[in-house]
């Protein structure tokens, strides 16, 4: 049975926060008791950032990655390398592998995988724009940095597939050292840096 407190409002919050992922209403509660204790700028500052970042953070228009303009600071720094390009799933995976402070070119966010069995095509993530990357000219090399999964395989084929007719880019993919269907976002710092370090050729076999 949900237990109801003397403030409605109370509840109402604590409802709310128990609508995040892995929150459950003792956490929520706990995290409502915090805001409460907290002084009013703290909660209007903590209130603002959300309000910020849901109306205001866009997606950047070369590579998908989180961005607050239209062209994200990792693809607008001179300092690092345009030539090679990273491909991977997921927001989460462009932060784990910034983290490992080992990379030091741009991205391409696909924002999904290709998963025939959940109705995900070629056409419901952002292959294309990749492809028009890869056409534009001036790209050496793509890591394929997908999961180990049969989702990722499915999706790294496919790019192979399309990109292969392009002789002047080189295509690899992480090093041994992430297990199948390990997700590059619980991998450990020192696991991912290496691999992408020495990263190899990619193979269809």
């Amino acid at each position: 049975m949900e237990q109801h407190h003397s403030s409605a409002l109370f509840d109402k919050a604590i409802d709310e926060f128990s609508k995040l992922p892995g929150i459950g209403r003792k956490t929520a509660e706990r995290l409502t008791l915090h805001i409460l204790r907290r002084d009013e700028a703290f909660t209007d500052s903590f209130c603002k950032a959300l309000s910020d970042l849901r109306h205001n953070v866009r997606y950047c228009k070369k590579c998908h990655n989180i961005s607050d303009c239209d062209i994200c600071n990792i693809c607008s720094s001179p300092s690092r390398n345009s030539a090679i390009i990273c491909v991977v799933e997921n927001i989460q995976d462009v932060i784990a592998i910034e983290s490992t402070m080992q990379y030091n070119g741009v991205y391409h966010v696909l924002g999904g995988l290709i998963s025939p069995i959940d109705g995900i095509g070629p056409n419901d993530i952002e292959l294309n724009s990749l492809i028009e990357r890869a056409e534009a000219g001036g790209i050496e090399e793509i890591i394929l940095a997908l999961n180990s999964t049969m989702e990722g395989d499915t999706t790294n084929f496919y790019i192979y597939r399309k990109l292969s007719k392009f002789t002047g880019i080189k295509l690899t993919t992480l090093s041994r050292g992430i297990s199948v269907n390990d997700e590059l976002q619980y991998t450990d710092e020192v696991t991912l840096g290496s691999s992408i370090i020495n990263r190899v050729p990619f193979s269809v076999m």
